[in-house]
């Protein structure tokens, strides 16, 4: 019986993509990179090539009918990954037009070989095939010639040990019928959708044989640095063991920062749950988010605060309070994420917040807030809002972040309404800020209104804001009716 021989994995040098590939796209691999035009093939390939490529094993990158070298090149060059040292170096970039207008498919497989011969190259890209199929193969017979084709080149290859990625731009109903995609040892499609204001960018590893791979679409996004592919959240099942010994009891509690409301929810926030503040619009969301993170750097924890709605100085409402975490975000006590609007997704969401969180070091995470976050989804992903929020949140609390979300709700007395998104189940506390009116006033109210696993007080408590903290009142009592906005005085007994 032989030894079984480990598949080295090649890292591609794409943030995501290796994890995504389950740990990098295999050595001497035939790959194909697919989709429509525009869709990012070419600076996938491209981005790859110049991380693979070396000098004693360097890169061909063969040109068909598509964009002659000097153009692509002029783009690409935009790009970090794009070293100039490496061309005409490590990198050569040769053009088949001549084989593809003139010669016969034996004349294209034989320039190919003799370039890969000389040269011993680690990485072989041949863009666009699709081209140079339709060219090499414009006879009747063209089926059995592409098949035949595409089988000898990959023969070659392969047995030159070179790790090939052919690009194309091949509508879907070629899956079935061309030949390239039953030889091929991975696929990658690309796609990119319009939707009203928004486009979206996706991968799909449709195929990678030997490997397993994260399944479905995932979002990525071209910017200066190349390409960055945000893997699709994946929540990891339960092993039986935990399934039967349950959730693990959470003995720490974090401070909220405000201490009649630590005392309310018994002590504070269990450590790793996830807190929804809802309240209407004025009503101190966001200045108690901000207290909650002001307490962890107060107790050395590191924090991180997505927002949405504000621009990352006006957060917190006061200035006071506001000059302050912009200091401690200086300090990089905490992280401020600003995000892009109208076209994010959940994924790339999650890749931000998890990187400023290991940055900081963070134990607690605002996000201010959900209505805010769901508009600065595209459009697509508005559609699983409910369902994305509950992996994202799984996530991060599994990651042992405590989160607090804030949601406006619009303060309609005849209904108890805690989010617009129906996630107010997805969160362990919920906390309830509202308006009533008392002798004429309009005052603020603050209740617990679930604890997950945990006493808390049901009083409800008005509550100021100050320059410098939030100050609870007592437990206000002798009234019907407070949550319907306009509560009645009755006579409290002893009991």
């Amino acid at each position: 019986m032989t030894d079984s021989v480990a598949i080295r994995r090649l890292p591609t040098g794409v943030p995501g993509l290796d994890e995504i590939l389950g740990g990098g796209m295999p050595e001497f691999s035939f790959n194909l990179i697919a989709g429509a035009p525009g869709s990012g093939k070419t600076t996938l390939a491209q981005q790859v090539m110049f991380n693979l490529a070396r000098l004693d094993r360097p890169a061909l990158y063969f040109t068909v009918l598509g964009e002659p070298p000097l153009k692509m090149l002029r783009y690409q060059q935009q790009f970090q990954f794009f070293d100039h040292e490496k061309v005409n170096d490590s990198i050569r970039f040769l053009s088949l037009a001549d084989e593809a207008t003139n010669g016969s498919p034996g004349d294209i497989l034989a320039r190919i070989t003799r370039e890969v011969e000389a040269a011993n190259p680690g990485v072989v890209i041949v863009d666009s095939f699709r081209s140079l199929l339709r060219a090499s193969t414009s006879m009747p017979a063209n089926e059995l010639l592409s098949q035949h084709f595409v089988q000898q080149l990959a023969v070659q290859l392969t047995g030159w040990q070179a790790t090939t990625f052919l690009v194309g731009e091949f509508p879907t109903s070629d899956i079935e019928a061309n030949p390239v995609f039953t030889v091929a040892d991975g696929i990658l499609w690309l796609y990119q959708s319009i939707d009203r204001n928004s486009m979206v960018r996706k991968l799909h590893v449709m195929k990678l044989r030997g490997q397993a791979s994260i399944p479905g679409l995932h979002t990525f996004r071209i910017s200066e640095s190349g390409v960055t592919v945000f893997p699709r959240l994946i929540i990891e099942p339960e092993t039986p063991a935990e399934i039967r010994s349950g959730p693990a009891v959470k003995h720490e509690r974090l401070s909220i920062g405000v201490t009649e409301l630590d005392a309310m929810l018994g002590g504070g926030v269990p450590a790793g749950y996830s807190v929804l503040v809802a309240g209407p619009s004025g009503s101190g969301k966001s200045v108690l988010s901000a207290e909650f993170l002001l307490e962890g750097v107060r107790r050395q924890e590191g924090g991180v605060v997505a927002v949405f709605e504000k621009r990352p100085s006006k957060y917190a409402v006061n200035a006071q309070r506001g000059a302050v975490i912009q200091q401690m975000a200086q300090e990089r006590q905490i992280k401020i994420v600003q995000t892009r609007p109208l076209d994010l997704s959940i994924d790339e969401t999650l890749h931000d917040l998890t990187e400023a969180i290991r940055q900081v070091n963070a134990r607690r995470l605002v996000i201010d807030s959900l209505s805010g976050f769901e508009l600065a989804l595209a459009p697509t992903f508005r559609e699983d809002f409910r369902e994305s929020l509950y992996r994202m949140i799984t996530l991060l609390t599994g990651m042992g972040v405590t989160v607090m979300l804030t949601a406006e709700i619009e303060d309609r007395y005849t209904e108890l309404r805690f989010s617009p998104h129906g996630a107010a189940f997805l969160t362990d506390i919920i906390i309830l800020q509202r308006y009533v009116v008392l002798d004429g006033e309009l005052r603020r109210i603050m209740g617990v209104v679930k604890a997950r696993a945990s006493a808390h007080s049901k009083a409800l408590r008005t509550f100021e804001i100050t320059d410098d903290a939030i100050v609870i009142g007592e437990a206000l009592r002798g009234y019907d009716g407070l949550l319907t906005g306009r509560p009645v005085a009755v006579e409290v007994t002893n009991r």
